[in-house]
């Protein structure tokens, strides 16, 4: 048996690259000039992984502008690891026109490379050609001693004891990989369809309908969507954006001066959501001048202090007030420094009085109506997240110009740089979530609130929707949309609590949204597996694992010695496994936990003599 301490890292995608990248930083200080064999398992090329990977459609765009995505930390990330600078996207794509960096890559993807500025989104074959070569990068920042071996295959179990090594089986091989520490990177994964989606695919079976289930857009069967056919979409955010581009452009269509011609091969999208309008668009501006002062209300002795009390924690009872404060304070601060015309009163005498009022108390409104004469500079954050709670609408076609009004005036908010106090929020909303790294499961009403205000689509995308809208390619269904299979008809039936009393008839239905990432209902047999062994799970099915180093907590609540598990399957998932330059990168800081511990255990591990399997 060899001697050498081996490490398997299931997951190539950019969150086991940001790993490696980390074990590289940290060998030298951990680990010396021992010897380490790493084995990477995921069958989609490593780097950019299966979300990021080559082989999609270029009209995919990224969600974030080339300037606002990096793989490298700086120093505002909080790590006890060194700091490895490096190029952020649109930084990288100039050293390769430039010729400092040389990249093999496809004749499209260089196309790209020479046209791409700062503020443009790329698609997301270009981020995989950056990922790639991230993660070459990391290999080669490796120790002579230190060694990586590729595996292109799905990994089905983990099996060994606490105190043994662990067995990872793959599949097409029949004997496992014997590791002494095994770390999941796996990312977003398929999962088994619920009770409703079941009885839908049944319905549809027996009726000869489509129905699409939760899936990544990019392999949903969309061929089997007939041109002129009405489809119903249930969901608004980012993969029906994806939908949309696909049904569209990806069939032929174009945009003309902001107009749509229809290749006559698209069908119609009636879609809707809970909120009934699309995520909230990027914002269109740079900061400029001082940040916001960050954490404020919502920091780590704020957290401590919620955390430490008796109890679970509730989201909405313990987290939100103080969530709510810090985003109205950096909303606030931003207004008073950058836009004092539009205030009666110096932010000094408004952050004083500020701090000792309740959120969302009758003392803080009277003092932001006071203080702040325009109702439009007030942060409302109910009306950000629900615009369309208790908007009622007598038909669908009236709908349809709300709508479009919605749509334009955020388009038009978000890209004027007077209404910076939204940029100030968007940089409090990643505080917040760095802090709440380390509050375990808090449920999905979070995350849905940060997507819809943080993540939404570029600019650009939802002025294609509106083109799309006003073609009648797109047709909206609004808020708290219902479906129903109508056995008698035979066909799907949607309506929604904006258009009261109305519906619509389609023979397809598409649920554009990722698929749940809970352990009760993933296709992923390696998770299934843990719990099954077991690992502690949440009441939402998230793998519970340690704030602090990422190692999955038993159902006892200590941490496995050997298993580590990093992403959105886990209870300390983050907002993303890269991030804008200069923003703290919560998974940075994650992954340089990681590697610290692993590092730590395998260079004991090589000193002592490895214990008996």
């Amino acid at each position: 048996m060899s001697g050498v301490p081996t490490l398997v890292v299931i997951g190539g995608g950019p969150r086991g690259t940001g790993v490696l990248e980390r074990i590289a930083a940290n060998s030298a200080e951990l680990y010396g000039d021992r010897r380490l064999d790493i084995h990477l398992v995921d069958p989609y090329p490593p780097g950019g992984g299966r979300i990021w990977r080559q082989d999609q459609s270029p009209l995919l765009w990224m969600n974030s502008m080339a300037e606002d995505v990096t793989m490298f930390t700086d120093d505002t990330v909080e790590q006890e690891g060194p700091i490895r600078p490096g190029p952020a996207l649109h930084t990288w794509a100039a050293d390769v026109r430039e010729g400092r960096i040389t990249l093999d890559s496809d004749p499209g993807t260089l196309a790209e490379i020479r046209g791409l500025g700062a503020q443009d989104f790329p698609s997301r074959r270009l981020q995989s050609a950056y990922l790639r070569w991230v993660y070459e990068q990391a290999l080669a920042a490796l120790p002579p001693g230190i060694t990586v071996r590729e595996h292109r295959a799905h990994a089905h179990r983990v099996s060994g004891s606490r105190d043994g090594r662990q067995q990872v089986w793959l599949q097409g091989r029949a004997e496992p990989l014997l590791a002494d520490l095994v770390v999941l990177t796996i990312g977003h994964l398929d999962a088994e369809p619920d009770a409703e989606q079941e009885e839908l695919a049944a319905f549809a079976a027996r009726h000869g309908l489509v129905h699409l289930p939760p899936d990544f857009t990019a392999d949903s069967d969309l061929g089997s969507l007939p041109a002129g056919e009405p489809v119903i979409v249930r969901g608004l955010g980012l993969a029906f954006i994806d939908l949309m581009v696909l049904l569209t452009e990806g069939r032929g269509g174009r945009y003309e001066d902001g107009v749509y011609i229809p290749s006559g091969r698209e069908p119609v999208l009636y879609a809707g959501s809970r909120r009934g309008v699309p995520y909230h668009s990027k914002i269109g501006y740079a900061w400029e001048g001082e940040r916001p002062p960050l954490p404020h209300h919502f920091g780590p002795a704020r957290l401590d202090a919620l955390l430490d009390g008796t109890g679970p924690v509730d989201f909405r009872r313990d987290l939100w007030p103080s969530i709510a404060k810090e985003l109205g304070h950096v909303h606030y601060h931003r207004l008073f420094a950058a836009h004092p015309e539009r205030t009666a009163v110096g932010w000094d005498d408004f952050e004083e009085k500020y701090a000792v009022a309740d959120a969302d108390s009758p003392e803080l409104r009277a003092l932001v109506a006071s203080a702040v004469p325009d109702p439009a500079d007030h942060l409302d954050l109910d009306a950000l997240d629900r615009p369309l709670d208790g908007v009622l609408h007598p038909s669908y076609d009236s709908l349809q110009d709300g709508l479009r009004t919605y749509i334009t005036a955020d388009l038009e908010r978000r890209h004027d740089p007077r209404n910076s106090p939204d940029l100030a929020v968007f940089l409090g909303l990643l505080s917040v979530y760095a802090q709440l790294v380390r509050a375990g499961d808090i449920g999905d009403r979070w995350h849905g609130f940060f997507s819809h205000l943080a993540s939404g689509p570029p600019g650009p995308r939802l002025r294609q929707l509106l083109a799309l809208s006003r073609a009648g390619v797109v047709r909206f269904l609004g808020a708290g949309i219902t479906v129903e299979a109508d056995e008698e008809r035979g066909v799907f039936r949607a309506g929604s609590a904006t258009v009261p009393g109305e519906h619509m008839e389609a023979r397809a239905l598409v649920e554009a949204r990722l698929p749940d990432p809970a352990l009760r209902n993933t296709r992923s047999p390696v998770l299934r597996g843990l719990y099954e062994d077991g690992a502690a799970g949440t009441d939402t099915g998230l793998l519970s694992v340690d704030p602090g180093d990422g190692r999955i907590l038993d159902r006892d609540g200590s941490p496995h010695p050997r298993r580590f598990a990093l992403g959105p399957n886990t209870t300390a998932r983050s907002s993303g496994a890269f991030t804008r330059p200069r923003t703290g990168g919560p998974a940075f800081r994650q992954n340089d936990a990681t590697a610290r511990t692993v590092l730590a255990f395998l260079r004991d591990l090589s000193c002592s003599g490895r214990p008996t399997a």
